[in-house]
């Protein structure tokens, strides 16, 4: 874990009583390290081999979630993403008026619109970890998982700004993550292409595979570009279409972008355009080689820590929208002061 994370008690965090409500390969690395931080961490999973898995793991998971929140200041909700929005409520009447919450669902807009029937958006804070892995359940968990990883949250203004900043520099201390604020459509927009469309393509391919004429060949011949294709294939079904379901609409436009891009390369292919084709793959080279070799400027800001903080929100958004993320946030004073860094300049 980066220094960030092993100084999480002195960085004021080490008081903070959390709970995570449903314990699976997320909610469970949370737990995990969560206590490693030292935080007094209890959990709660529907199923009763899951609580008993956390026991044995050293973590408090009493009977009900009732028992599991009560008392607490934060609580970090997991669980199938069907359940999210009707789970909310419950959590939230239990654990006290004061408690922040906050869910790690893999669509945002729907779990959103819950908390705002709810009158839940003083406190609910939606987010998203942009990590994970084939394997599902607690005892695949592991507390390093999110370690350094982008973390969407949603900040709103009023109320809601305030457990936007806790949430952010307990994140920042305890996971060392890269904060990145979005409102939930946005977050449902570029999760679609960076997350979901990609369930799709690894499902066709490894689909496909099964359907040809040779299958083990296939199978026996696949080397690196096939396994890195088809790893989330793997991934258990029901959750996969649970989260394609879930941002349904924005994933079928992105595919559909998708589906032009591997048009042009078929009709390139199909025409012998050797100019045509080595373009495409320069421009899609292009593309993934910005995941690694992106050069990003600080930028810091500060704001009044009172007020309705529609500047400070909207600033925000602009970080997250334009690729940024988060990497500090202090409260001091009558004042808020966020560094953010960014792989090109927004407006001031």
């Amino acid at each position: 874990m980066t220094d960030a994370g092993t100084t999480a008690a002195v960085a004021g965090y080490g008081g903070v009583r959390a709970a995570v409500v449903g314990t699976g390969l997320i909610g469970g690395s949370i737990l995990l390290r969560l206590r490693e931080a030292g935080l007094d961490v209890t959990a709660w999973d529907p199923d009763p081999a899951t609580r008993d898995q956390a026991r044995g793991r050293g973590v408090p998971a009493p009977e009900t979630v009732e028992a599991a929140v009560a008392g607490r200041d934060l609580i970090f909700l997991g669980g199938p993403l069907p359940t999210l929005p009707a789970f909310l409520p419950r959590i939230a009447g239990a654990g006290g008026p004061d408690c922040v919450l906050t869910d790690v669902g893999s669509t945002k807009a729907e779990v959103a619109e819950a908390a705002a029937r709810h009158g839940l958006l003083d406190r609910f804070v939606p987010g998203h970890p942009m990590a994970g892995a084939e394997s599902a359940g607690l005892a695949a968990a592991v507390p390093t998982l999110l370690e350094g990883a982008a973390w969407v949250l949603c900040p709103g203004p009023g109320a809601a700004t305030a457990p936007f900043r806790w949430l952010t520099g307990l994140l920042l201390a305890v996971f060392g993550a890269r904060v990145v604020p979005l409102t939930a459509d946005e977050h449902d927009r570029a999760a679609a292409l960076a997350s979901h469309v990609p369930h799709l393509l690894a499902g066709a391919l490894a689909g496909a595979t099964q359907r040809t004429a040779a299958p083990d060949a296939v199978l026996t011949l696949a080397a690196g570009s096939y396994r890195d294709g088809t790893r989330v294939a793997a991934t258990p079904a029901v959750r996969t279409v649970n989260m394609l379901l879930g941002n349904r609409e924005q994933v079928l436009r992105e595919l559909g972008g998708v589906q032009a891009y591997l048009e042009d390369l078929a009709q390139a292919l199909r025409s012998g355009d050797t100019e045509r084709l080595t373009a495409l793959y320069d421009e899609a080279g292009a593309t993934r080689a910005l995941l690694t070799n992106r050069a990003y400027t600080d930028r810091v800001r500060e704001f009044r820590a009172d007020g309705d903080h529609t500047r400070e929100v909207g600033w925000l958004r602009e970080v997250g929208a334009a690729g940024g993320y988060l990497a500090d946030c202090q409260v001091r004073g009558g004042g808020v002061r966020y560094v953010a860094r960014l792989p090109h300049l927004v407006g001031p």
